[in-house]
């Protein structure tokens, strides 16, 4: 039986309450009198909080454990509201969230559990507007599940059709994907909708301000009509109530219950550094701070595990986590990371995904993210519960054009700040060990008379008399053990105390105190508009059509010839084409594989953007035309000669664009 919709509450950490399931239970007719078409149901702040756990909420055993396994504690409102309502009852729903509130596991949890069955078709179609959504979907729902079911099958734009087509002919219980890709499928006749269970819609208003209405239509009238439809979107426009209207019937519509505006209590700075200079800032800055005990967010996993080892190298208590570690491995990480063992974690968003830590600090973007909200999110994980917190973010000389995007997010002020110098670094170090070492030895002496209450501003009495008693034999000295004494004796013999107890503390604390700790950090130098020949900016035939967000593009640029994705800058993504710049050497190894190999999407320089300068020829791509001429595997470009292509392009000696696609990963690694 369902809870009841006026059941929960939303506190300032996203956690429910309760007061036990038994006490929201509503009875059928009433669910019934609820669920008429268009009707809100919301959480309000009625009960008392954290009293619903995920045992409340019908999943069975294997799913609680594999919860368990992830660290989830308690569900969050929307979980609370959609997982009963997909395991119990057909209505049809619409579930107003905003990303970051658990909602993949909201019908991830429910479809894990019911399709366990293998029925020889597809039984649940996640829709997303992103392909970087749908691949961190897929994630999600495998790692919910205890065995090989339900499966899963990805596809978007931009990768290997063959593939897709193999996975789903091998059999899937659940496949996610972008509009476009989904719509090509089920024309080829790839993909049967006929007969699924679940039809699911993720950031619907999203996938609505990309364009993709008409594919939408087009997928709901060939899927089955009697699929329980399940709507997630973070705002309710008319165009969402339309498509509700038209295919979903009668459902219901619920939603966290807004709260008040919260105080913001994360003071928020960027810092302009050179990439090799950075994590030479984040050292500073770790020991620049009173106790630091924070999130490091990298783009990549390569990135992450390089950062905390130079991190751990330097003697910080680091750690790395991302997708590619185990999960056992990962409950140790957090553990330590919890119980603060570990001061640094420094984590991809996948990985840090579900985290919820208390008392952090400070969060440091290593590297600005692909997006705004992707900003607020990892920005949101200090400043929390009335606890005052610190955001940083690096930013490279090149990236300064990109702040505004991050101020539209900040949700406060996003002020310039200076990486501290080492003189800096080193008094903010000297000032904290010496009133450390002062509170620690200050129970070996008496307290000073200042710190005394005079006997004359106090009224004598005996119960004055008596507390006054107890703060004296609190304070009174705790005598030094004579084993000491006769050391320190010994080793002040012929030797001034001040001196002795100077050679002392640099003996112990010399190393953390030198100046030699740190490195030498250049000041940026930001290159006048026009002038940079160190970069080319590149237009590129693929783009939100295709399923491409920002990360998208940085991702085929990554794939195609090696290029770290945080060195693809400025990245703009339009409805059928991309512009992204590189380095030189990067965005010439791509042109070059543009023109010569035929499953690369068209690519060419992007001439008034570089001022009237571009490499001489003509059009980068197959025959100079525009738009993607194959799909490109999630790998780069596929091995062997593709259908249609030059002898060159397969076997025998390597091409130019081969040579010079591998020279730049050769130099670069």
């Amino acid at each position: 039986m369902l809870p009841s919709p006026t059941g929960f509450f939303h506190d300032s950490r996203g956690a429910p309450g309760g007061t036990g399931m038994a006490k929201k239970a509503v009875t059928r007719a009433a669910i019934n009198r609820a669920t008429r078409k268009g009707t809100p149901m919301h959480t309000t702040d009625s009960v008392a909080k954290d009293s619903i756990s995920f045992s409340d909420l019908g999943l069975d055993e294997d799913i609680l454990k594999a919860i368990e396994a992830k660290g989830f504690v308690a569900p969050t409102p929307i979980q609370v509201l959609a997982i009963p309502r997909l395991l119990t009852g057909d209505a049809n729903v619409i579930a107003r969230a905003r990303t970051g509130t658990g909602k993949t596991a909201a019908f991830g949890l429910p479809l894990v559990q019911e399709l366990r069955a293998d029925k020889g078709c597809p039984r649940a179609l996640v829709l997303v507007p992103t392909r970087e959504l749908a691949l961190q979907v897929t994630a999600e729902l495998d790692s919910l599940r205890s065995g090989s079911l339900p499966r899963t099958v990805t596809v978007y734009g931009g990768a290997s059709m063959y593939d897709q087509l193999r996975a789903l002919k091998a059999g899937v219980e659940v496949v996610i994907g972008t509009p476009g890709r989904v719509k090509d499928h089920l024309e080829r006749g790839s993909l049967n909708l006929s007969k699924i269970d679940y039809f699911i819609l993720d950031e619907a208003d999203e996938m609505l301000n990309m364009g993709f209405i008409e594919d939408i239509e087009a997928i709901f009238a060939r899927a089955n009509p009697d699929a329980r439809v399940l709507l997630f979107s973070a705002t309710m426009p008319p165009a969402i109530l339309s498509i509700a209207s038209s295919f979903m019937g009668e459902y219901e519509i619920v939603e966290e219950e807004a709260g008040p505006e919260e105080e913001i209590l994360t003071e928020q700075f960027y810092w302009v550094v050179r990439e090799d200079d950075k994590t030479e800032a984040l050292v500073r800055l770790i020991d620049a701070a009173e106790d630091f005990y924070g999130l490091v967010f990298c783009q990549t996993k390569a990135d992450a595990d390089a950062v905390a080892r130079e991190l751990d190298e330097r003697r910080y208590e680091a750690a790395a986590l991302h997708g590619d570690i185990a999960q056992a491995q990962r409950e140790k990480i957090l553990a330590r990371f919890r119980s603060r063992k570990t001061r640094v974690l420094v984590a991809t968003d996948v990985a840090a995904r579900g985290i919820d830590i208390e008392g952090l600090s400070h969060v440091v973007n290593y590297a600005l993210p692909y997006d705004g909200p992707t900003y607020t999110h990892r920005v949101g994980r200090t400043g929390r519960a009335g606890a005052r917190g610190i955001a940083v973010t690096f930013v490279r000389p090149e990236e300064r054009r990109r702040l505004g995007y991050l101020r539209h997010h900040a949700r406060g002020d996003l002020s310039e700040g200076k990486v501290p110098t080492v003189a800096e670094v080193l008094e903010a170090r000297r000032a904290r060990l010496a009133r450390e070492t002062g509170e620690a030895i200050s129970r070996f002496f008496a307290a000073s008379e200042n710190d005394s209450v005079e006997e004359s501003t106090v009224e004598r009495t005996a119960a004055a008399d008596e507390a006054a008693a107890g703060i004296a034999a609190a304070r009174a000295p705790v005598a030094i053990p004579e084993e000491f004494r006769a050391l320190a004796r010994e080793l002040a013999e012929g030797r001034d105390p001040i001196d002795l107890a100077a050679a002392l503390l640099a003996v112990q604390h010399g190393e953390t105190l030198s100046p030699e700790r740190y490195g030498h950090i250049r000041a940026p130098r930001v290159p006048a508009e026009g002038t940079d020949r160190a970069h080319l900016r590149l237009f590129v035939g693929i783009g939100r059509r295709d399923g491409l967000t920002k990360r998208g593009i940085a991702l085929f640029f990554r794939d195609l010839i090696g290029v770290p994705e945080r060195l693809v800058d400025r990245i703009e993504v339009m409805d059928a084409f991309s512009l992204a710049t590189l380095p030189r050497e990067a965005a010439l190894a791509a042109l070059d594989l543009a023109k010569r190999k035929r499953n690369v999407p068209h690519i060419h320089v992007d001439a008034k953007e570089q001022g009237g300068f571009a490499p001489q020829g003509r059009p980068y791509g197959p025959r100079g035309q525009g738009g993607p001429q194959r799909p490109m595997g999630p790998g780069g470009p596929r091995a062997g000669r593709p259908q249609g292509a030059s002898r060159g392009d397969a076997g025998g000696a390597p091409s130019r664009a081969a040579s010079r696609a591998a020279a730049y990963k050769k130099k670069k690694d």
